[in-house]
């Protein structure tokens, strides 16, 4: 459930409770009711992002070769959803983002997030941070989505556009390990 185990007000060992108001909801809190840890899902930016007609897909650090994906970051408080994914687009590509226009919201259920999917349109001159590995720039109609996250807001994306939608298998498993992408 999660790694806290004291209260943050009394310090009091906590306690999975049923929460009365919550329909009997099981959370995780203080046994005198000073704190209840909600463990709500975190919000999750997700740029598809198009640079001079093509989309950009990369490669976290911490993925199997051949494996990309959106760019993607956690929401920071005073920040709009766009000014947000803004921002993760210059950390993680150094790219300008332009236009910016909502594809969709997405249950990730695995990781506790829900994701905030935008198309954006960029300009610039592509430098990685170290956090991805490489890129690549495929034609529209040369996504392949995956079946989980993000992955389904690149179909929609591409629905939305007439293209067709053929999803990646991954070989072994039913829905993959992290939401990648791989491009003909």
């Amino acid at each position: 459930m999660s790694d806290f185990k004291f209260c943050p007000v009394c310090a009091a060992d906590l306690v999975l409770r049923a929460d009365e108001g919550e329909a009997g909801k099981v959370r995780l809190g203080c046994p005198e009711g000073h704190w209840t840890h909600w463990d709500n899902p975190l919000p999750v930016l997700a740029g598809l992002v198009e640079i001079d007609g093509k989309m950009l897909t990369a490669r976290n650090a911490a993925w199997a070769e051949g494996r990309f994906a959106l760019i993607t970051g956690f929401m920071e408080r005073d920040e709009t959803p766009e000014e947000g994914i803004a921002r993760e687009i210059k950390e993680e590509t150094d790219l300008d983002a332009q236009e910016i226009k909502l594809i969709g919201v997405y249950e990730f259920i695995r990781k506790n997030e829900l994701i905030i999917a935008y198309h954006v349109k960029a300009t610039g001159a592509i430098k990685l941070s170290p956090e991805l590995l490489e890129y690549r720039l495929s034609a529209p109609a040369d996504l392949r989505p995956w079946p989980a996250g993000t992955g389904h807001a690149v179909a929609d994306w591409m629905r939305a556009r007439g293209l067709p939608v053929q999803y990646v298998e991954f070989a072994g498993s039913s829905t993959p390990i992290e939401t990648p992408h791989i491009a003909k």
